[in-house]
């Protein structure tokens, strides 16, 4: 189980996702974001190398707060051929220099997610070590998932596509909602609005090819 260090980081993860979020095309915003933290949860690395964590932050800078999905790694050297995947470097006061990478380009964060799918790992707290997340449900119909080696961004999400056709749709912008009938799995879970309001839906939905 990956160990949760309560120490300080410069800059924050939320700073980095204020410069970061912009640039995507699912993002909401018009302008500069105004981000809290919402929810999410870890996934832990086997080897006990590469921090994972799937975060839910919220926008409150429009009429209305937008809930984002955003899956991060965390590395202690540049991740290879990954430029374009890099959100920042932080300064960790117990690990030293991080390299922090949108998780969908990071091959560690993707075999962990399908083992989550899969049924094989659970999805484990986000501030607590050793506790697992009992809020994140999945789904799966099928017997071993493929590798999605290919990564595209649109302005509703991100798709990740498997040579065979089968496609994992990860859920940018979160809403309540439920799994559409043609899936053969997901991943749903839950956050919390800055309002207080709890809402519940899906973080990732896999179709057939």
């Amino acid at each position: 189980m990956a160990v949760i260090h309560q120490t300080t980081l410069k800059p924050t993860k939320l700073e980095l996702l204020t410069a970061w979020l912009p640039t995507r095309p699912w993002y909401r915003g018009d302008g500069v974001p105004n981000l809290v933290k919402a929810g999410g949860f870890r996934l832990d690395d086997p080897q006990g190398e590469v921090g994972m964590e799937f975060m839910v932050v919220a926008d409150t800078s429009g009429a209305r707060p937008v809930a984002y999905f955003v899956p991060l790694t965390y590395r202690g050297a540049p991740l290879d051929e990954a430029e374009d995947a890099l959100v920042g470097t932080m300064e960790h006061g117990v690990l030293g220099r991080r390299w922090a990478y949108d998780g969908c380009h990071d091959p560690v964060l993707l075999a962990q997610f399908a083992a989550l799918i899969e049924g094989r790992v659970q999805a484990q707290d986000q501030n607590v070590s050793d506790t697992v997340d009992q809020e994140v449900s999945r789904a799966f119909s099928g017997d071993v998932l493929p590798r999605f080696p290919t990564v595209w961004n649109d302005d509703e999400g991100t798709e990740l596509k498997a040579a065979d056709g089968t496609v994992l749709r990860l859920q940018r912008v979160l809403g309540p909602a439920d799994a559409p009938e043609e899936a053969i799995g997901h991943v749903a879970g839950a956050w919390t609005l800055p309002d207080g309001v709890r809402e519940r839906g899906l973080f990732a939905v896999l179709r057939p090819a």
